[in-house]
């Protein structure tokens, strides 16, 4: 079949990188640009197994090392200077490179994407600073005059064409431009290599699609539409779709997320087998995730757990919900409901990350007594609750916390100061 672009909505929108953010933040803070450092930012110094979250453009280019690398992997090089993240500034860096957009754009046309990566429709911009094309320059040259930060720009007719443009052309353009149009698909999207460097293609969609005999981006475009919504449903046909530079995205139109919840994911630093250390995480985990609800005023009516084992076990882990039988934010009470997932669909695996998440949540004035609850129960758990997070939100979370975290396992000492994960 053939699209009839002339019917599809065309707008002028930008997709925006700041090139290996992580790591050019590092490099202007010493003074360096970053297209010039041989910076690697690694999440601990210490650990050999040490993930890489970001590398600076020669690093790539030269080493090889990029995001998701060890720290083992790194040559022993005099040029290379490894560094830990400093997240608070990172975060500061980012609001202000949103400030600056904010002189191009109204905040509705504006969409955050990551800390490192926007997208902004520029549609109604052009009677104040040009075509798309000059709004693109203008805006890398202000955030380096201002920031000394490097940024590429996607351009396309949807967010889904920029989105293509910035991460298969724009990124190793001589100027840091590309604009992807409805014209061009053939030599564009259908060009593309590889399945996994289309937006929206993830490793497990790439094993069933080449079960279906679909190799390429181009072998995509010419599928079965309907045998693609039978094996993949409306997921199917939006990769049909995507495939021929269909996106009727409208950045102005917000999604409304169906529900909210509170969750936290780790990834353990070594593999946990014993039991009362895997608990003594959980126990950690939710304690934060309870602190987090009460703070918003809410309590949670369904929890979920979810662990990820060792990749030398074939099975991948597990992912289970209980509703509960009445909302709540006690950090006693949603232990309970953690721990007994837990003991249900653990068999012994060896763990590398967890995930606990709190959602369908209601207003904390709504919470219910049971029958098996006194009134006395709930109100000591939640007046230490309420001590614990007044305490904590005054001197820090480290300064009150359960003393099994002092135990073998426990991470939360380690990662009290944390931002995002990562040391502050």
């Amino acid at each position: 079949m053939a699209i009839d672009y002339d019917l599809l909505p065309k707008r002028s929108i930008l997709c925006i990188d700041v090139k290996s953010f992580f790591a050019s933040v590092e490099a202007v803070r010493r003074k360096i640009h970053p297209l010039d450092a041989y910076i690697i930012v690694v999440s601990d110094k210490k650990r050999p197994g040490s993930v890489v979250l970001a590398s600076s453009p020669r690093v790539k280019g030269e080493f090889g090392i990029k995001t998701g690398s060890r720290m083992f992997e790194i040559p022993n090089d005099e040029r290379l200077m490894i560094v830990e993240p400093s997240m608070k500034l990172y975060l500061k860096v980012n609001s202000m490179i949103i400030e600056i957009f904010k002189r191009f754009v109204p905040v509705e046309d504006l969409h955050i994407y990551s800390i490192d990566e926007v997208f902004l429709d520029v549609t109604a911009s052009w009677r104040l600073f040009g075509d798309k094309f000059e709004i693109a320059r203008k805006i890398q040259r202000t955030i380096f005059k201002e920031l000394k930060l490097v940024v590429t720009v996607g351009i396309g007719d949807n967010p889904l064409l920029a989105k293509l443009a910035l991460d298969n052309e724009a990124k190793n353009a001589s100027g840091g431009i590309a604009y992807w149009s409805y014209q061009n698909i053939e030599e564009t999207i259908w060009k593309i290599p590889r399945l996994g460097d289309m937006w929206g293609v993830s490793h497990g969609y790439i094993k069933k699609l080449n079960n279906m005999g679909i190799h390429s981006v181009y072998d995509l475009v010419h599928a079965d539409k309907h045998k693609l919504k039978d094996r993949f449903g409306i997921m199917g046909l939006q990769l049909y779709y995507h495939a021929w530079g269909v996106d009727y995205s409208i950045l102005s139109e917000k999604i409304k997320t169906r529900e909210k919840s509170f969750s936290k994911s780790q990834i353990l630093q070594r593999y946990y087998y014993m039991e009362e250390e895997i608990v003594l995480v959980i126990r950690e985990m939710v304690d934060e995730v309870a602190m987090r609800l009460r703070a918003n005023n809410v309590a949670a009516g369904k929890v979920a757990l979810g662990l990820a084992y060792s990749r030398d076990i074939e099975e991948k882990g597990f992912k289970h919900q209980r509703l509960l039988h009445r909302g709540t934010n006690s950090t006693k009470e949603l232990t309970v409901y953690f721990i007994q997932i837990f003991k249900c669909y653990w068999r012994g695996q060896w763990v590398r990350q967890i995930y606990v998440v709190c959602g369908k949540l209601q207003p904390a004035i709504y919470e219910q007594l049971d029958l098996f609850t006194s009134n006395e129960q709930l109100e000591r758990n939640q007046m230490l609750d309420e001590i614990m997070d007044t305490i904590r939100l005054r001197y820090g979370k480290d300064a009150i916390f359960w003393a099994c975290s002092l135990m073998k396992g426990g991470t939360f000492l380690k990662r009290a100061n944390h931002v995002g994960g990562h040391k502050g």
